[in-house]
């Protein structure tokens, strides 16, 4: 027998995995597979990017950084906020991604029996993170009726003695809804009440459509901010990430990260200061503008086939489809999709408890014609 520790038991794997292999294993024997069930852009990283990161293999750079991460990124992600919220460079952490940041958050609040409130359905890493350090994630059912997001009335109802801290994302995964700017300031301002600390995953922020998406930093900068250069800007193997944290914490989240990763890639951070030069970021506008396009293909085209889809999502490249109207059971539902048509979406148990098996969602990282020869496999499925 091999020993293992008690807290694996409430961490569950990702059961898309079992999607994707399966899918990998039907390509492999020459079935076509339309990917519907991916959680990054399809887009390969922009070729400045790209050579930026070569240039810094053949420059030597490959050695270690500090532990907070290259100053000269450090200084570039703190000009990239507006100029009225914009965080001291000194705040800003790089990290391996933003699960990197997520860990070193948690490491640094959490004890034994605390408490974090977030949303479900929700990023499953999320809660798995909570757990890994001893704490108890305290996951909230939201539906359409709050926008799939926690609100200020949810946060004061559902704390309690043992809660130390608010997860939210905004855009949400695998909802794509946002917050709003006056909601985000009362969940701000119910935190601070009772002495919490609120976490703002913000990963998604730089693919919103048809209006600005606001960071939390706005409300206040007594509070840690999340993000990543995976979604947006297309470098998810590169695994960076960054978060921008309340100076009292930096020398916490310093000790962390020396004992725990040392540092970030470091040809990764150098690729990483070309994501802010201009051509790169019209170049990842304009995929922005692809990811919107798709988005507005694939909503209509799937309420016709009877998945209901209560709200437009704002952001990310994903739709949380209620699909009871087919099904009880989401997860056999996704496999039997698969098998007959070649379809590959994620189930609900994926994201939480609350629903789930009523759910599917549906990531629209694929090329629009993949995305319509998808929509016509469902339709005759169906």
């Amino acid at each position: 027998m091999n020993p293992t520790a008690a807290r694996l038991s409430k961490i569950e794997p990702f059961h898309v995995m079992d999607i994707l292999a399966r899918a990998r294993a039907m390509e492999l024997q020459g079935r076509s597979v339309i990917h519907m069930e991916i959680g990054e852009p399809d887009f390969p990283t922009a070729p400045a990017i790209v050579q930026a990161g070569i240039a810094a293999l053949q420059a030597g750079h490959t050695h270690y950084t500090p532990a907070l991460g290259l100053p000269e990124l450090r200084a570039a992600i703190a000009s990239s906020y507006p100029a009225h919220v914009r965080p001291d460079a000194g705040r800003v952490v790089v990290t391996p991604g933003a699960s990197g940041a997520l860990q070193l958050i948690f490491a640094a609040l959490i004890n034994p029996g605390d408490q974090v409130l977030m949303a479900d359905p929700g990023y499953p890493c999320n809660r798995h993170f909570v757990s890994l350090f001893e704490g108890e994630p305290l996951t909230i059912p939201v539906d359409a009726s709050t926008g799939y997001q926690l609100n200020a009335d949810l946060v004061r109802r559902r704390w309690t003695r043992r809660t130390v801290a608010v997860l939210l994302a905004s855009p949400s995964n695998p909802t794509g809804t946002l917050i709003p700017p006056d909601g985000m300031a009362e969940i701000v301002r119910a935190v601070e009440e009772r002495g919490g600390v609120l976490i703002v995953d913000e990963i998604y922020h730089g693919l919103v459509y048809g209006e600005e998406a606001v960071t939390a930093l706005s409300h206040s900068q007594n509070l840690f901010v999340v993000n990543s250069f995976s979604k947006y800007y297309g470098m998810t193997g590169w695994r960076l990430g960054w978060m921008v944290a309340p100076i009292s914490y930096v020398p916490a989240i310093d000790k962390l990260a020396q004992n725990i990763f040392l540092a970030a890639s470091t040809p990764a951070q150098y690729a990483a200061l070309a994501a802010f030069e201009a051509v790169v970021q019209q170049e990842l506008q304009n995929r922005r503008d692809v990811f919107r396009e798709r988005r507005d293909f694939l909503l209509p085209a799937l309420r016709e086939l009877g998945f209901e889809i209560p709200l437009v999502p704002q952001g990310a490249f994903y739709l949380y489809a209620d699909c009871s109207r087919f099904t009880a059971d989401s997860q056999a539902f996704a496999l039997g999709l698969l098998e007959q048509t070649g379809v590959a979406i994620t189930p609900g148990l994926d994201f939480g408890s609350h629903r789930a098996a009523q759910h599917v969602r549906f990531s629209y990282a694929n090329t629009l014609e993949n995305l319509r020869e998808g929509v016509s496999r469902l339709r005759n499925y169906l």
